[in-house]
């Protein structure tokens, strides 16, 4: 747990709009919203439900997903410290619910800015509205980019692509992979295995070695 001025210096720092607010003016809002932490795997939001506040993440990940009726999900966004999230913004300036649902990954540290304390920050305070918003163009961009790579790209150049992008050593799991890709773990598993055949890659339990950059770089690039 990260105690008050802690909690100040890294909003202020993640959040450098907010570092213009008046002295008082700041310190009232983190005494308003105290920060809280939240173990992994928490739900933060979901699909349907109201938006009840703005997170400022200051520690750890919300990864954002939509779910299909079978279970399934599909990666939209990661929410990382500093970040702002697209939906959440969206949803406020909206007044409509969740499209999507946020979950801690490892456990998170945030400040939730009341919607009414969000909408107060957009209207009155430009370097606040105009950080927002270039978060959320930059967000919409990604999207675009989601939507392209679902729609014309196929799984092994997604999956070559994503691994490409962890680094040298991956840890992560097959099903994760696969959430991240909104497909299923076995089809994720047998793409895998088949890069492994081909020596592009190392399987091990929980972890994923690339052993040919180049190689996978050949898969993940458009046909």
């Amino acid at each position: 747990m990260m105690d008050t001025a802690r909690i100040k210096e890294r909003v202020v720092a993640l959040y450098p709009p907010l570092a213009s607010l008046p002295a008082k003016e700041l310190d009232q809002l983190l005494a308003d919203t105290p920060a809280l932490t939240v173990p992994a795997g928490t739900v933060l939001f979901d699909e349907e439900n109201p938006c009840m506040g703005f997170p400022l993440i200051l520690e750890g990940t919300v990864r954002v997903v939509k779910t299909a009726p079978n279970g399934r999900e599909l990666q939209l966004y990661k929410i990382v410290p500093g970040d702002a999230c697209v939906l959440t913004s969206s949803c406020i300036l909206g007044h409509a619910p969740y499209s999507a649902r946020g979950i801690a990954e490892p456990e998170t540290t945030l400040i939730n800015l009341p919607a009414f304390v969000f909408g107060k920050l957009i209207t009155d305070h430009e370097p606040f509205r105009t950080y927002v918003f270039s978060l959320f163009a930059d967000r919409i961009a990604e999207l675009m980019q989601l939507v392209e790579a679902v729609a014309f790209q196929r799984l092994d150049q997604r999956l070559a692509a994503l691994l490409l992008g962890k680094g040298k050593i991956v840890h992560t799991t097959h099903q994760q992979l696969a959430d991240e890709l909104g497909s299923v773990r076995e089809i994720v598993s047998r793409l895998l295995r088949g890069f492994a055949d081909q020596g592009l890659v190392g399987l091990a339990r929980e972890q994923i070695e690339i052993l040919d950059p180049a190689g996978l770089r050949g898969i993940a690039a458009p046909a």
